[in-house]
């Protein structure tokens, strides 16, 4: 089950009491205090982990609690501090404040962490308040509480190339053509549930990631169909697919539409660069042209039929070009 959002509670440990406690001991008279300060509470830790693709174990336990530190002990001995508790998430995880929405962070890179709750400090032992005029101290402090809040986890899966495109223009049956991905193909719409990730070879040893989203509807970015709950995936792309299905009633209007979509849900989601595929090639009559769009300036366009295989390896090779470019123009990290 791919789930993309969990939210979760979070509290870090406790910090022990400090000890009151004298010296005791043969042959040593009035050996003075000796309480020893409290342990450290175990702090909360979000780390992401390559091994992990969802979000599905924070489905069934939402209470997550590090180890509170040991109270501290006679014979200046500091209580052990808690041990860290660390949440491991799949890479391209957002963190956010549940209570405010503010961003805590997002953990890309994987084993990269981020702290989100801090443990308390241990109190502090009679041994600490000891002093030429205060020689006989019997004071200590409680260990503080850890930071206690609510975390809203989202996935936003990264991938080098997503499809975007409407229900049934072709986005799972090009990914299991090119990929060992094996989304559900079916001739109704909405087949696609849940994105799906597929590595794209191509010769040369050459590769990258192509992500598949449920299809998109006019008023997606509004909540309509199920395009707002996955155009968050595309947003960590590098390059736009945007599928076009040759037999639509106005392939221009469709183009718009998709490009709209983008642009009203994330103004950096439809700043990305991108290419149109024209898709079902194998529909068109023998000899028949493909149809002319107006697209950005410089926007390439490939005719496919992932049926066929027509165009397959042309459309391929369009996106690793694209994708070669926009690195050298970038200045982020790929």
């Amino acid at each position: 089950m791919f789930i993309d959002r969990a939210v979760v509670h979070v509290i870090a440990g406790a910090g022990g009491a400090g000890a009151s406690s004298f010296r005791r001991e043969k042959f040593v008279p009035k050996g003075g205090p000796d309480g020893g300060a409290g342990g450290t509470g175990g702090s909360v830790y979000v780390r992401a982990d390559p091994n992990l693709a969802t979000l599905l174990d924070y489905r069934y336990r939402m209470h997550w609690k590090a180890e509170r530190g040991q109270h501290g002990k006679g014979k200046n001995m500091t209580g052990k501090s808690g041990a860290d508790l660390y949440l491991p998430v799949p890479p391209g995880t957002e963190v956010h404040d549940s209570a405010t929405g503010a961003l805590l962070g997002e953990l890309v890179e994987p084993g990269s962490v981020l702290l989100v709750a801090r443990g308390g400090r241990g109190g502090r032992g009679n041994a600490s308040f000891a002093s030429a005029t205060h020689q006989s101290p019997r004071e200590w402090e409680p260990g503080q509480y850890g930071e206690e809040r609510q975390l809203e986890l989202v996935l936003k899966l990264i991938a080098d190339v997503g499809l975007l495109g409407e229900p049934n223009a072709g986005k799972s049956t090009l990914l299991s053509v090119v990929s060992a991905a094996r989304p559900k193909v079916a001739d109704y719409p909405f087949t696609t549930l849940e994105p799906h990730l597929g590595v794209v070879g191509l010769p040369d040893h050459r590769s990258f990631v192509m992500a598949d989203i449920p299809g998109v509807l006019e008023g997606a970015h509004a909540g309509k169909g199920l395009g707002l709950r996955f155009l968050q995936h595309v947003e960590r792309t590098r390059l736009i697919a945007v599928l076009v299905p040759v037999d639509s009633p106005d392939p221009q209007a469709t183009y718009d539409l998709l490009m709209r979509e983008a642009a009203l849900y994330s103004a950096e989601l439809a700043a990305k660069p991108h290419i149109v595929v024209l898709t079902k090639r194998d529909l068109l009559p023998p000899a028949s042209r493909l149809p002319t769009l107006q697209t950005h300036p410089g926007v390439p366009v490939v005719g496919i039929s992932a049926v066929t295989g027509d165009g397959i390896r042309e459309l391929l090779e369009t996106l690793w070009q694209t994708l070669r470019a926009e690195a050298a123009t970038s200045s982020r990290p790929t």
